[in-house]
C-alpha cells in the first residue's frame, strides 16, 4: 500500500478506511469490528477515519472497544476524527435543533470525548467536519493551534470546506491545515472543475475523497458509466468498485479515497484498486460516461 506524507510529520495510508457506517452494521461486536480492522491492516491500510457524530455519537466508542482490548494496535494505526456537528441526541440532550458549533469550548469538549471513547490520548488528525457560517475563525483557529500544542491532536484539517473557507480559517492559525476531506467520485465530479481540487493542488494540500463510490450508486449504474466500469473491470479481473476507486487514485493530485463498506469480503478487496491500470484515455472514458448523455459539455460536434 502506498503511503503519503501530508506534512513533514504526518504519514497516512493512501487508501483510508472510513467508519461512518460502523454503527449501522447488523453486527457491532468488538470481534467483528476487529476483523474489519485486521483486514485493512493486512492490505497496508493503517489510517482510520472517524467523526464524533458518526452513529449518532456511538461509532467512536465501538472502535474504541477494539483499541481497549488490543492496546498495542494504537501504535500501528493513524486515527482521523472530526468535530463540529451538534444533533439532538443523548450526548446533546439540551439541543433542540441540529447545528454546527466551532467554538473553542465545543471543539475541546468534543476532542476530549473522542479520546475517551477511542481509548487513546491523541488523535493523529482532527478535522472541522463542516464549514460553519457562524464560525469565528480566530477563535476556532486558536483552539486548533492550542490542541496541537497540547499534544491531544498531532495535525489539523477540515472537511467540506470551500477554498475561501479554508483560507479564512488558515488566516487565523499558526498550525497548517494539512487536508480537506470533500466528496469526490464518478458520481460527484464537480470538485475536478469548480476550483475545489485546483485550489488544493496549488496549495500543495492533500485531499481526501469521501464517498468515492457515490454511496454505492456507482455499483448499480445501468447506464453508460456502469457499462464502462464493468468492461474495464472484466478486462483487468477486478470488480467495478476497484475501477471506480482507481479512477480517483490515478489523478495527479494524489487524492486519498475514504472507503466505508461494512462488508468483510469488500473490505478484503479494497486494495485491488491499487492494481488497476488507469491511463489518461481510460480516465476520460469514465469521466465522459459519468455525464448523462456521455458527452463532455465542451466537446466539439
Amino acid at each position: 500500500m502506498e503511503r503519503l506524507n501530508f506534512s513533514s510529520s504526518s504519514n497516512f495510508s493512501r487508501i483510508i478506511y472510513g467508519m461512518w457506517r460502523l454503527a449501522n452494521d447488523a453486527n457491532t461486536s468488538t470481534k467483528h469490528i476487529s476483523n474489519k480492522v485486521n483486514l485493512c491492516l493486512d492490505q497496508g491500510i493503517t489510517t482510520f477515519d472517524q467523526a464524533a457524530v458518526y452513529g449518532l455519537y456511538t461509532a467512536e466508542a465501538l472502535f474504541g472497544s477494539v483499541l481497549k482490548k488490543t492496546p498495542s494496535l494504537r501504535h500501528k494505526i493513524e486515527i482521523v476524527s472530526k468535530c463540529g456537528i451538534v444533533n439532538p441526541s443523548d450526548r446533546y440532550s439540551s439541543a433542540t435543533f441540529s447545528h454546527y458549533d466551532t467554538s473553542r469550548e465545543h471543539i475541546f469538549d468534543s476532542v476530549d470525548a473522542s479520546l475517551k471513547n477511542m481509548s487513546t490520548d491523541y488523535l493523529d488528525l482532527l478535522l472541522i467536519h463542516r464549514q460553519d457560517p457562524y464560525m469565528d475563525h480566530l477563535e476556532t483557529g486558536k483552539a486548533l493551534d492550542d490542541l496541537v500544542l497540547s499534544g491531544k491532536v498531532k495535525e489539523v484539517g477540515v472537511s467540506n470546506f470551500k477554498p475561501w473557507d479554508f483560507r479564512l480559517l488558515q488566516s487565523g492559525m499558526k498550525s497548517p491545515l494539512i487536508t480537506n476531506q470533500i466528496e469526490m467520485s464518478l458520481a460527484a465530479t464537480d470538485a475536478f472543475t469548480n476550483g475545489d481540487l485546483a485550489f488544493h493542488q496549488e496549495e500543495k494540500t492533500t485531499v481526501m475523497a469521501w464517498s468515492p463510490l457515490g454511496g454505492g450508486k456507482l455499483m448499480s449504474n445501468n447506464g453508460l458509466l456502469g457499462k464502462a466500469l464493468a468492461k474495464i473491470a472484466a478486462n483487468q479481473n477486478v470488480d467495478m468498485a476497484a475501477v471506480a476507486v482507481a479512477w480517483i487514485l490515478a489523478h495527479p493530485a494524489k487524492i486519498c479515497p475514504v472507503m466505508g463498506t461494512n462488508n468483510l469480503d469488500r473490505i478484503a478487496k479494497i486494495s485491488d484498486a491499487m492494481k488497476v491500470k488507469m491511463d489518461r484515455e481510460t480516465w476520460f472514458e469514465l469521466y465522459t460516461a459519468s455525464f448523462n448523455d456521455g458527452v463532455l459539455p465542451w466537446r466539439l460536434p
